[in-house]
């Protein structure tokens, strides 16, 4: 008997899926469908079971129409999870790795950037090298130099920097999970391009790596991305750097603060103490009076709201398992 395969209360199991996957796709009527016979290409030939799962996140043209004529093609183990209304990338994502039921999970773009013929080598890396996450790294990038090259390196420098997990590309959505790994991670915002910190959250970094894959420039459709994004991706990376650190304890983050400037308020309130009470002089007209008196006061609501982030960060741990997405409906094969 195969060993992928046995015998349950007499009734045969299906062989269990080693790779799923999973594409958002957000108005990519012209590229849906080949990217669905690219997948196709890519694992011909592939010993193992797979599955291939397309999230539509809320597109407004015919991208969910042409992908749903695609469902029933014989071979074909594929699945559209059709959201409610764009609710971005990350989420989107999200809906995709929970559907996922792979051993391995592989994301990607659905742009045709990204080329699914990678997906087999990144597999067998991430088993050889004994790895939970496999990024890709996009070394001949075919993208404009000033507007996306370069805003990127500059982001891979100060995300590595702040995060500790060293990468070329934390960009590249085309990237390679152990499933028991990745559905530990909670995705959230638009963050997406943070996964290989989350991981290193639940994992050692050591168990994160890359691999140069192949990027093609694009052909059809738009780019849904523009300059506006490296500004978001500054103010993603502070919230990444906040939940990496002070996730479970946010009360260190606001009270350290707060002492700092309740200590501070202190040595100048007794400095015009002193020089009141033993100099005469008059301080009620000085600034440093104000300063003090506001720092005394800026102390004490931050310390009060790190007790209150205490609180919320218990009930968030307590109660975690609302999704960030809402699901219309979902089509599979037959």
């Amino acid at each position: 008997m195969d060993e992928s395969q046995a015998v349950v209360a007499g009734t045969l199991e299906l062989p269990a899926i080693e790779i799923s996957i999973v594409v958002p796709v957000f108005n990519e009527e012209e590229s849906v469908e080949l990217l669905v016979d690219r997948v196709c290409e890519a694992m011909q030939g592939f010993e193992k079971t797979w599955e291939l799962i397309l999230v539509d996140d809320g597109s407004t043209d015919g991208t969910l129409a042409k992908a749903r004529g695609l469902v029933d093609r014989p071979g074909l183990e594929m699945s559209i999870i059709e959201l409610q209304r764009n609710f971005g990338q990350t989420a989107a994502m999200q809906a995709g790795i929970d559907a996922a039921n792979g051993r391995l999970i592989a994301t990607l773009d659905g742009d045709l950037q990204n080329d699914p013929r990678d997906i087999r080598a990144m597999a067998k890396a991430l088993e050889d090298r004994e790895l939970d996450l496999l990024v890709g790294w996009r070394k001949n990038r075919k993208d404009g130099l000033f507007l996306r090259k370069i805003p990127s390196w500059c982001a891979n420098a100060l995300i590595g920097r702040i995060t500790g997990v060293r990468l070329h590309d934390y960009g590249c959505s085309l990237k390679v999970y152990r499933a028991s790994i990745i559905k530990q991670v909670k995705l959230m915002g638009e963050m997406h391009r943070f996964i290989p910190a989350w991981v290193a959250g639940v994992v050692p970094s050591s168990r994160i790596g890359e691999m140069v894959v192949t990027h093609h420039p694009r052909m059809l459709g738009n780019s849904k991305y523009g300059l506006s994004r490296t500004f978001r991706v500054i103010l993603d990376l502070l919230s990444v750097l906040f939940f990496m650190r002070y996730k479970a304890r946010p009360g260190h983050f606001f009270g350290s603060i707060g002492l700092a400037a309740g200590a501070l308020s202190m040595l100048i309130l007794t400095y015009l103490f002193i020089d009141k009470f033993a100099f005469g002089a008059d301080i009620g007209s000085r600034p440093l009076l104000f300063v003090g008196v506001m720092l005394f006061l800026s102390s004490i609501q931050l310390i009060t709201t790190g007790i209150l982030s205490e609180m919320m960060a218990r009930t968030y741990f307590r109660d975690d398992d609302t999704p960030n997405y809402i699901v219309r409906h979902t089509f599979r094969h037959g």
